[in-house]
């Protein structure tokens, strides 16, 4: 399998429990026990995968995350965050910065692996795409996760990116927010769709001239959006 995957978390034994059934499913794994050092780590070893925990020494796992996400050679990195606190504020956080993926301890070792498994097929499909969708004067380059606009390129997050990927190969078409839930973060979040419109003002005032009077994505009223 040959794909290598970073823990980040203080708590032992729960690095040693996810250190062993990775390795026995063929993952290459590393640890590190704080945010700063699995930041410093990631940049070296640029991981397929990051599992973050939440509640971590020197700096949390939100604030690794918003690091990862705006630095150029690893922000794409898929990333599954942990933590203790079953509270739905947490999650929302952690979506809307950009992870992939949440799951609370204590968790079952079996979903975590399929969840560690749907996220990486998920990155491997779309990083496998070779191809470019074009909307007016905007280019989606999807082997390379580019965007430009008039051929200046754009600085979006992942999140925003498979946003616009899927409105725009589905153009014309009202996509609900559920929807969009589903098909970006892989499973559906209790019908909490603030996060959907939190990414799409951030990909509006990227992309549009205007954002608040929108040439590219339109909101349908009590279901989603479109791309004109």
């Amino acid at each position: 399998m040959d794909k290598k995957i970073l823990i980040v978390d203080d708590e032992e034994h729960i690095v040693e429990l996810l250190k062993f059934n990775l390795s026995s499913q063929g993952y290459e794994v590393d640890v590190a026990y704080d945010g700063l050092d699995g930041f410093v780590k990631m940049r070296e070893m640029k991981p397929d995968l990051v599992l973050l925990d939440i509640m971590i020494p020197s700096i949390d796992g939100f604030e690794v995350l918003k690091k990862v996400r705006s630095d150029k050679e690893i922000k794409n990195t898929p990333v599954i965050m942990l933590t203790a606190k079953n509270m739905e504020e947490y999650k929302i956080e952690g979506l809307q910065i950009g992870a992939d993926d949440y799951i609370t301890k204590p968790f079952s070792v079996k979903e975590l692996l399929a969840r560690v498994n749907a996220v990486l097929r998920r990155y491997n499909v779309n990083k496998d795409e070779a191809n470019e969708v074009v909307v007016g004067d905007i280019k989606i380059d999807l082997e390379n996760y580019e965007v430009t606009k008039g051929g200046v390129k754009l600085d979006l997050t992942l999140k925003e990116f498979e946003l616009l990927k899927i409105l725009a190969e589905n153009r014309g078409k009202v996509l609900s927010r559920n929807l969009l839930l589903d098909k970006i973060w892989g499973y559906e979040y209790f019908g909490e769709t603030r996060t959907v419109d939190v990414h799409i003002r951030h990909l509006r005032k990227k992309i549009e001239d205007e954002d608040k009077n929108p040439k590219y994505i339109e909101t349908i009223r009590g279901v989603g959006y479109k791309l004109k």
